[in-house]
């Protein structure tokens, strides 16, 4: 079983949820972060002062497939989110070495 966790534009979220769901992910996480990458943050002004902004709001999405199914749904949110632009994101995938159920106690592919 693999953990993809991929951290996405805020305006993308939708456009990839929709299509994880269409692809026949069952479920996901999702959280709002704050970062940076190559992108840097950049300068606002505010009442005439100018600060700068470092981390960047980002939207992190989690989700749990199995081995096989792991390549497509990162090419699938690799095709969905990517805009060409610096700042569209990272993908991290992980190994996960188990994954259990809380309400019936099932296990592996079975839990997910």
């Amino acid at each position: 079983m693999k953990k993809i966790e991929a951290i996405i534009r805020h305006f993308k979220l939708e456009e990839v949820k929709d299509a994880l769901n269409a692809h026949g992910v069952k479920g996901m996480t999702v959280t709002e972060v704050r970062g940076f990458g190559r992108q840097k943050g950049h300068t606002e002004t505010y009442r005439g002062a100018e600060y700068s902004v470092d981390f960047l709001p980002k939207v992190k999405i989690e989700v749990v497939v199995g081995n096989e199914e792991a390549q497509a749904v990162i090419n699938k949110i690799i095709q969905t989110a990517r805009t060409g632009q610096v700042g569209d994101g990272k993908i991290f995938v992980t190994d996960l070495a188990e994954v259990v159920r809380i309400r019936t106690g099932e296990t592996a592919g079975a839990a997910i």
